[in-house]
């Protein structure tokens, strides 16, 4: 994973570029690129090295004029190479290279070639094509400048006090000057009334293993972030089966505020049961808030859950990165697609509940997606997450929804995804973890930090503050004091009205507590949940 930072129509000084694409540096710490065009127009690279470690420096050249830049995984780059490219010489060993080649080949039309997550930019004479994966994996940001000059950058940071105007790329899409916006990714199951097929719940553990498979590409040290909910101990326990037997040790991590924590109990219970070489790491509240102005320059949000939950995730990203680890996976994405959210119980009805997981997953890139990302590559660590792999999304998000529904199954979440996984000859999970009721990353590293965090940010907010919010902060004007220091927060760093914008709220539905925490629903109940509810 890397940082990418393009300039249309601009030609700007390459000192200036460097130390724009240098504000995200932290996401390409092994080496840098620069590129100006016959054009004049820039692209810049931060390079985490992940494949082809020694001829992978960005940008690309493909054959002859086009050159790119690509942040992001391509799964099948040797597939492409094998079978579509199979005619075109290339300078790389690794994935990248792939896309230039694919514009040389096959011109705009090619983008939904591609498996795996991504943001790029590939320029060819006055010609240019940039795009960005299917839900939005990694993150990726546009604007234009008062000379008209259009600008593309991994992070809102390298172009927002150069920009007039600028928002977040839309996932699924790529952008032209002859077509403008185009939506290239448009599975069936965006409606609703496509979800038709029965549970098979071999087809879903198989598509499952097969992206978990996926994500193991890698020529370097590999780690799993390991909560102890569900999502993240089922792709532990895959990636502890693929791996078996090839000599290379899977390394756990999960973090808590104390070894009291509900998720770090859970984990080490998984990691003892998969015979991980797991790693324990604590932060203190005091800690936490300490970080807060820093993690949101990061993150580029004041969403309350997005902030609820990195904090953890940067302290732990922090400590994976240090043991030397550069890519983990992560479980984020099976919440969404599986009404996992303890709110999910409260659906009116079949089609409601499904209408809210295309909702929820369709805006992952402003939420899990963006918190994932950029927790992590503050650090240089590359999260994967195979719950997002399109075959696997295909799968899951085509059952019909009575068979992904809780109140389905005597109110337990996820039960299909559980029962998949419950092969008791060959038990993927301890059965007390795969069995365990849903706890947000926020609230598993420990209650406290939830409830200390209200309270903090509640004091440096003033009751004169909270009744000229909306006059002060007219774009999602925030409701809770909590909020309103996360938007003072973001302000100081992003004030302008196009960074509020970019900002997606993540609110639970169907409940009377809008609180994000798990635990504000009123089904939230200690672990235990029942096996065999009933049979699908």
């Amino acid at each position: 994973m890397c940082g990418i930072l393009a300039v249309i129509g601009k030609d700007l000084e390459k000192a200036k570029i460097r130390s724009l694409s240098k504000r995200m540096s932290h996401r390409g710490p092994d080496e840098s690129g620069l590129k100006i065009t016959e054009k004049g127009y820039v692209l810049a690279h931060e390079r985490l090295s992940i494949v082809d470690l020694t001829t992978g420096i960005q940008p690309i050249q493909g054959t002859s004029s086009a050159w790119m830049v690509h942040n992001g995984e391509i799964y099948n780059h040797m597939d492409l190479r094998n079978n579509e490219l199979k005619h075109h010489s290339f300078r790389t060993t690794g994935d990248s290279e792939v896309i230039v080649h694919l514009y040389e080949e096959y011109g705009y039309d090619f983008v939904d070639m591609l498996d795996g997550v991504f943001s790029f930019v590939v320029v060819d004479g006055d010609d240019f094509i940039a795009g960005r994966d299917p839900i939005g994996v990694k993150p990726l940001y546009y604007g234009t400048d008062e000379t008209g000059a259009l600008w593309f950058a991994s992070e809102m940071k390298a172009l927002a006090d150069h920009c007039t105007e600028f928002a977040a790329f839309p996932p699924g899409h790529y952008y032209t000057p002859e077509t403008g916006f185009v939506r290239y990714y448009k599975p069936d199951w965006f409606e609703s009334k496509k979800a038709v097929q029965p549970a098979d719940l071999t087809k879903l553990r198989e598509s499952l293993i097969e992206a978990t498979r996926k994500r193991l590409m890698a020529d370097v040290p590999l780690g799993v972030l390991l909560s102890g909910g569900l999502d993240s101990s089922l792709t532990s326990s895959i990636a502890a089966r693929l791996i078996e037997g090839s000599g290379q040790k899977l390394h756990s991590f999960s973090i808590g505020l104390d070894p009291e924590a509900p998720d770090l109990i859970a984990a080490k219970k998984v990691a003892d049961f998969l015979g991980t070489e797991h790693h324990e790491i604590h932060f203190t509240v005091e800690e936490g808030i300490e970080i807060l102005s820093q993690l949101v320059w990061h993150l580029e949000t004041y969403d309350v859950t997005s902030i609820r939950a990195s904090t953890p995730m940067y302290f732990l990203s922090k400590a994976i990165a240090d043991k030397g680890i550069k890519v983990v996976l992560s479980g984020e994405g099976s919440d969404e697609i599986f009404g996992g959210y303890l709110y999910f119980k409260n659906a009116p009805s079949a089609d409601e509940f499904q209408k809210e997981t295309i909702r929820r997953v369709q805006r992952l890139a402003t939420a899990d997606c963006l918190r994932a990302d950029k927790s992590t590559m503050a650090h240089g660590l590359e999260a994967r997450v195979p719950f997002l792999d399109k075959a696997f999304l295909k799968t899951a998000m085509e059952m019909v929804p009575e068979s992904k529904m809780p109140v389905t199954y005597d109110g337990v979440e996820k039960y299909v995804l559980r029962k998949a996984f419950d092969t008791p000859e060959q038990p993927f999970l301890p059965d007390e973890v795969l069995w365990r009721q849903k706890e947000q990353f926020s609230d598993g590293v420990g209650y406290n930090w939830i409830d200390q965090l209200i309270e903090y940010a509640s004091q440096q907010v003033t009751d004169t503050q909270m009744a000229m919010a909306e006059s002060k902060y007219p774009v999602n004007t925030p409701a809770t004091k909590e909020a309103y220091f996360y938007r003072e927060l973001f302000h100081k760093h992003f004030p302008q009205e196009s960074a509020a914008k970019t900002v997606k709220r993540w609110i639970p539905k169907w409940q009377k507590d809008l609180d994000p925490s798990g635990r504000a629903n009123e089904t939230h109940v200690a672990p235990g949940m029942k096996k065999e509810a009933v049979k699908v």
